[in-house]
């Protein structure tokens, strides 16, 4: 195993209760990434953070200079971890996380974050693209019941569906317990 960090992805407030795009259980994942964070902090093993900001106002979410885009609580950064800004799902995209990480010697990343099968899905796959050795911690992800053709799929549903297509190639898939040695 490489040099590790872990990713977090757009957990800020619209995802949570009360925001303009809420989640399932969007605080369940929050928790596991917390627990994730305390061991990662102790450990010293790099934490990123990754802050969606959509620049246009009708994207209606995640909006630049709104309390719905900021980092929840949760899970906010302390001083001397990285946040990077994206306007795209894949957070490597037109950002500096590729050039940071690379930087910082990392080639193995543990991906937690808000919307499993939007920019947990686009970044996983952008980094094993890019040679990273991708872990995805299931439990400490959250995403939303989608309308498709007609039918209603379940949060639940969306999730086991990203996460098993993820595992075919792009990453190893852990429960926060499992990484952790639990």
């Amino acid at each position: 195993m490489g040099k590790q960090a872990l990713l977090i992805i757009d957990v800020q407030n619209d995802y949570f209760i009360g925001g303009k795009m809420e989640l399932v259980n969007p605080e369940n994942a929050a928790g596991n990434i917390n627990r994730l964070l305390e061991n990662c902090r102790k450990e010293g093993i790099p934490v990123v953070y990754i802050q969606h900001m959509a620049i246009d106002p009708s994207a209606g979410f995640l909006v630049v200079d709104t309390p719905g885009a900021e980092i929840h609580q949760a899970i906010a950064p302390v001083n001397g971890e990285k946040v990077i800004v994206k306007q795209y799902p894949n957070s490597f995209r037109e950002t500096a996380l590729h050039e940071y990480l690379q930087a910082q010697e990392i080639t193995d990343l543990v991906i937690t974050g808000m919307m499993t099968h939007v920019c947990v899905d686009a970044t996983t796959r952008a980094a094993k693209d890019l040679g990273y050795s991708c872990t995805v911690i299931s439990d400490a992800c959250a995403t939303r019941a989608l309308d498709v053709e007609g039918e209603q799929i379940t949060a639940s549903l969306v999730q086991k569906t990203v996460i098993g297509a993820l595992a075919f190639y792009y990453a190893d898939i852990q429960t926060t317990d499992e990484f952790l040695g639990r």
